[in-house]
């Protein structure tokens, strides 16, 4: 094992495991994410010492993370992956009809599929995150999306701090934001920040092909254009539907932009901020003060060496990393993620009471809505394959639909183009070839938020058992917008007309003619649904809320010097990607945590 530093722009590799240099900072960020690196960042810039402590290790400078498009490499590759293995419901029944279920096989290998070889044992939905410098937007397909503005306001008015109302966040998302599609001063965009932003191409419009052709055939059903401002700042932009450019966090280059070039290019800086990267130092535990009377944040215990957590797959329980302490004069900010952060927190002894006496943990505070309200958004799509190979090259378009419904917003945000994105099983995706065509469906503002991240043990290093129980509250009413999505876009690409078509529909009505019944597909899209968004269980709420773990504040209810700052903290699933709106969550806290520094000093 080694342990890996990065100071001041210097990456160090250390022989031998010794206890930090500094083991006192200002502030401890835990995970470089959207959420940790940005405000491990910002507060290093604001004259702070921060210690920013990262499970894995620096990939930034490896193209299957640096370059955008090579994001399935990255989501495949054992040195950053964190295989964490799901279930959609409690139904056994429901469960086993999943096509993609992962096995682990009697010689080691995994098996996808639902016959797997005898001796295998039923691992689970596979469910990859990233552990390295950067965190999971290291890995995602990198599209950059803002929600509708009703879900800020909806924070802001149930907490009743107008901080978080869409108007006041823009200015986040402006502050991080360097925009390299639209003229200079467009209104409600940032030229400085450090999130590059692009879109597809959109001279595709422009080419006499069939990805043309069937963009074409989009925009005819659904309006809009490959060129239009996904993310501007129009007063009925929750009911703008229609086909968008798709933004990526990416710059023109297609080099992946914002966490870890973020920490890099302040690493670098000649102004020499105090920012101390820990790499391979696993979090297990925050350290709890009692001398107030109340509990408070002090530090964190944590294991440092390689491979220390069960979802790495490189993980080897004889390997224990070196035991260390790590303190802070002000405060300890979770930035771990939805699996993470609530694990953290209930091995602190924070979390329901019950789920920690069952596990020998004494209880810091009962916070029963640690580790619940687990949400994600439903992912389905139209998978089909044409009856000639696609010619044309350009990236995907956006498209935003509003199905019919009762709901006031759009409910639907989808990429279609010549690919195959099925969900996420060891070596996903599936090529079809150059017939290939989807359109990948994300149904947004899902009903039900009936999940939880509850522990197997008090064992920092054991992966918690992680229930989404999709579905279980208005379940047809979210199946039927999402079959409509699918219809829309089946009778948009089927007018592309011959020879693209006839499409040979590979889901969800499999065949030429899709004949298929509305409840046949519906229970299709029920079972084989899948998602890649995990949010809200460390939800921010009222402290009279039993959901509720944080204030407005990213503070844990009742818990001194002890925030919470990634996409856990959302009360409800933001929008369709929720990576950018999680950067804006780090500028937030970041506003935030300077305000209330500077009022104790």
């Amino acid at each position: 094992m080694r342990r890996q530093f990065l100071t001041v722009g210097l990456f160090i590799a250390v022989g031998t495991l010794v206890e930090a240099v500094v083991e006192t900072y200002d502030y401890i960020v835990v995970g470089s994410g959207p959420g940790g690196a940005p405000l491990a960042v910002n507060l290093a810039r604001a004259g702070y010492s921060v210690a920013l402590l990262e499970a894995g290790i620096d990939l930034g400078d490896n193209k299957n993370y640096s370059e955008i498009f090579n994001f399935n490499a990255a989501a495949n590759d054992e040195k950053s992956r964190w295989d964490f293995f799901v279930k959609h419901s409690d139904d056994e029944a429901r469960e086993a009809k999943y096509e993609k279920s992962t096995w682990r096989t009697a010689d080691g290998s995994f098996y996808v599929g639902l016959d797997p070889p005898e001796g295998s044992t039923r691992l689970g939905i596979y469910y990859p995150r990233a552990a390295t410098l950067g965190g999971c937007a290291m890995h995602n397909g990198g599209i950059c999306t803002l929600p509708n503005d009703a879900d800020w306001d909806y924070i802001a008015e149930i907490t009743g701090d107008d901080g978080w109302l869409a108007s006041n966040m823009r200015k986040y998302f402006e502050k991080m934001e360097a925009n390299e599609y639209l003229p200079l001063d467009t209104p409600g965009h940032g030229y400085d920040g450090y999130v590059n932003t692009t879109i597809s191409d959109p001279s595709l419009m422009n080419q006499n092909s069939d990805l043309q052709k069937l963009a074409s055939r989009l925009i005819s059903r659904v309006g809009g254009n490959a060129g239009r401002d996904i993310n501007a700042p129009d007063p009925d932009r929750d009911q703008a539907t229609g086909v968008f450019g798709m933004a990526t966090h990416a710059d023109r280059n297609g080099k992946r932009a914002g966490t870890n070039t973020l920490l890099k290019r302040t690493l670098a800086d000649p102004a020499k901020f105090n920012l101390t990267v820990q790499l391979e130092t696993l979090v297990t535990r925050i350290i709890i003060n009692w001398e107030a009377g109340e509990p408070s944040a002090t530090g964190v215990e944590v294991l440092r060496g390689s491979h220390q957590y069960e979802a790495d797959p490189l993980y080897d329980t004889a390997k224990q990393g070196k035991f260390g302490r790590i303190f802070a004069r002000k405060e300890v900010i979770v930035a771990g993620g939805s699996f993470n952060s609530p694990q953290i927190l209930k091995l602190s002894g924070i979390g329901p009471a019950k789920e920690l006496e069952k596990f020998h943990i004494p209880v810091v505070k009962d916070l029963a809505g640690v580790g619940e309200n687990l949400g994600d958004n439903y992912e389905a799509g139209l998978q089909s394959l044409a009856s000639k190979p696609l010619n044309g090259s350009a990236g995907p378009v956006a498209v935003f639909l509003k199905t019919p419904t009762a709901r006031k917003t759009r409910n639907i945000q989808a990429w279609c183009g010549s690919f195959s994105f099925e969900g996420f099983w060891p070596g996903f995706p599936t090529d079809y070839g150059p017939t290939e065509y989807e359109c990948a469906v994300v149904h947004i503002n899902p009903r039900s938020q009936a999940g939880h991240v509850r522990l197997r043990s008090n064992d920092p290093r054991e992966m918690p058992e992680i229930n989404f129980n999709f579905f279980a509250k208005g379940g047809d009413e979210d199946l039927t917008e999402i079959l409509d999505a699918v219809k829309t876009f089946r009778k948009a690409l089927n007018s592309a007309g011959a020879p693209i078509t006839p499409f040979d529909e590979r889901h969800p009505c499999p065949g030429v003619n899709q004949n298929c019944t509305d409840k046949a597909q519906k229970e299709f899209i029920k079972l084989q649904t899948y998602s890649h968004h995990a949010t809200s269980t460390c939800a921010i709420g009222p402290a009279d809320d039993p959901k509720a773990v944080l204030d407005s504040k990213f503070r844990v209810h009742g818990v001194g010097n002890l925030r919470v700052v990634d996409a856990s903290a959302f009360p409800k699933v933001p929008g369709a990607f929720p990576v950018c709106p999680t950067f804006m969550l780090a500028e937030k806290a970041s506003a935030d945590i300077l305000a209330a520094a500077e009022i104790a000093e």
